[in-house]
């Protein structure tokens, strides 16, 4: 849903204002509010990030996210998950995960809603890939297909029940199939 403010803010003031739930992005000049995660998203989302942490957190090789706000190239997003590489997790004074995120992430996972524009997910997931992010998923629980978007390269399709999904190098440790994913929403 677009939200049309009286004035066009910039990014600093956007970045100003109080956080909505569900959460704005900025892009583009405009503030888009996400839509609030219905039951698939939620499950799909909830299962996902405790598996991604189990199999690289141990070893300090990332960290996957919920629902963090991101802030580079113009824009300020919010994927459903944002995975980082353990060294690229920015830390405050006291070494502590630092509140601000102002870096793509190196794996950026969107979850489709029912209601929402596959295409303004997209135009996320590359604008990631265009700013450093290494993998980008967008998941669409109602087709239980997984679109894999790469940097310069051809997007892949997964919609075979047995197909393993890819997944980043630092996060080669998770092995999940499309029938993994997507039994979650039978649980």
């Amino acid at each position: 849903m677009l939200q049309t403010p009286s004035k066009t803010l910039t990014l600093e003031q956007f970045l100003q204002q109080p956080e909505t739930k569900p959460a704005s992005e900025y892009i583009d000049g405009q503030i888009i509010s996400k839509p609030m995660p219905q039951g698939k998203h939620s499950i799909v989302q909830g299962e996902l990030v405790p598996a991604i942490n189990v199999a690289i957190k141990p070893k300090h090789l990332g960290r996957a996210f919920p629902e963090l706000r991101c802030t580079f190239g113009s824009r300020s997003i919010v994927p459903d998950i944002a995975v980082f590489r353990w060294n690229r997790i920015p830390r405050d004074q006291n070494g502590e995960v630092a509140n601000t995120f102002n870096l793509a992430p190196d794996w950026t996972i969107e979850i489709l809603s029912p209601d929402q524009s596959q295409t303004k997910v997209t135009k996320n997931i590359l604008h990631c890939l265009k700013h450093g992010t290494e993998m980008g998923w967008l998941i669409d629980p109602d087709e239980k297909t997984v679109f894999v978007y790469y940097p310069k390269q051809e997007t892949q399709v997964f919609d075979l029940p047995e197909a393993l999904l890819p997944v980043p190098l630092f996060a080669s440790e998770l092995q999940l199939t499309v029938s993994d994913l997507f039994g979650w929403l039978l649980e």
